[in-house]
């Protein structure tokens, strides 16, 4: 399956952006679709994930400010991020099952 992420772009810290992940095919039967993201120097983490059943996990750094989502009949993932923060600044990747990867699209925070 083929993703393609879009949403990012620049906001001002407090402020709030909604990444979307459509795939080319059904995401209703891959077992785990996610958001990554990659900060210039550092390694790429993991910041939500959803099963096939809906079942989510946050990275603890976003917990709380940051919501995921799906839609099955629509093939798209979504990332609510609210009360961003300067160190969420990356890139963010969505990927499903980690076998497919978006290009990506860049969040900056500015303080």
């Amino acid at each position: 399956v083929q993703l393609q992420a879009s949403g990012g772009g620049l906001v001002q810290a407090g402020g709030s952006l909604r990444l979307s992940c459509v795939a080319s095919g059904n995401i209703s039967s891959i077992s785990v679709m996610g958001w990554f993201r990659q900060a210039p120097g550092k390694q790429r983490e993991l910041v939500a994930r959803m099963s096939s059943y809906s079942s989510t996990y946050y990275a603890d750094s976003v917990k709380g400010r940051f919501t995921m989502s799906r839609d099955n009949a629509k093939n798209t993932v979504y990332l609510q991020m609210n009360s961003l923060k300067p160190e969420d600044t990356a890139v963010y990747y969505c990927t499903a099952s980690q076998a497919s990867w978006g290009q990506g699209t860049q969040v900056t925070v500015s303080s």
